[in-house]
């Protein structure tokens, strides 16, 4: 069986329907990219494996380990193992990247019965993750997410996803904004976190991020459908001739 399964989902905003019909399933250690057209659905897909309240399910399922996602609140679903980077990362202006990544640990240990992490332990984890992702450690200290530049924030979602280490991971546009050298920068880290452990929901625009983090399967995904799935080179060939290409293919 695999991690996380999906099956007919369909989704409506605000009484119109986004979704229509979405099955897809991920198991840990593969990265699936979702791609398509803005507006096709990506975000909302992202969203409502999440639990935010303005997605609403109208039909379908959501399994996470057999578990039924759909009667998880938000919460509950992060402490399970689901993990959602934002396009548009909130800054938190008083609370520390260390208090904030301590507080999120400790809340997914509780959940699992597990002991809390001390400070000395917390400390030496978060350590040795700024360290593996190359991050100065001044950032610890500063207040999350403010004043922060694009590729900054983002690098700090990459960060929560190393100390938290979800069982699926959903990054939603995490090259949005970046430039080169940021995208580079970020792309080496979910390399460097990716494993047999943690399945990765890869959602983008463009294939320029898939040119450094290398997927098992591409999806794309247009109006509220996935049309059409393939290897990575299914991602080069929409960077090559757009997502006309995929429509022709689909109206063969």
């Amino acid at each position: 069986m695999s991690d996380l399964i999906i099956k007919d989902l369909h989704v409506e905003v605000d009484g119109i329907e986004i979704l229509k019909g979405i099955s897809l399933s991920i198991n840990k250690g593969e990265v699936n990219a979702i791609m398509g057209p803005n507006g096709s659905g990506k975000s909302t897909l992202a969203y409502t494996l999440m639990g935010h309240p303005k997605y609403i399910v109208t039909k379908g399922e959501i399994w996470l380990h057999g578990q039924d996602v759909l009667k998880m609140k938000p919460d509950e679903r992060a402490r399970n193992g689901l993990f959602l980077s934002f396009q548009y990362p909130s800054e938190i202006p008083g609370v520390s990247v260390s208090n904030f990544m301590r507080t999120a640990l400790n809340a997914k240990r509780e959940s699992r019965g597990l002991k809390q992490a001390t400070v000395p332990e917390f400390l030496k984890l978060l350590k040795d993750k700024m360290a593996q992702l190359k991050i100065e450690q001044n950032f610890s200290m500063r207040y999350l997410n403010e004043g922060f530049s694009g590729g900054e924030k983002k690098r700090m979602e990459i960060l929560q996803l190393a100390i938290l280490h979800p069982e699926i991971a959903i990054l939603d546009e995490t090259d949005s904004g970046l430039d080169i050298d940021s995208l580079k920068t970020v792309a080496e880290g979910i390399n460097t976190l990716r494993g047999p452990e943690m399945g990765v929901m890869l959602i983008t625009h463009y294939q320029r991020i898939l040119k450094y983090i290398k997927p098992d399967r591409v999806h794309v995904l247009i109006d509220g459908k996935i049309v059409i799935s393939g290897g990575h080179e299914l991602a080069e060939q929409i960077e090559n001739k757009g997502y006309d290409f995929v429509r022709e293919q689909i109206r063969v």
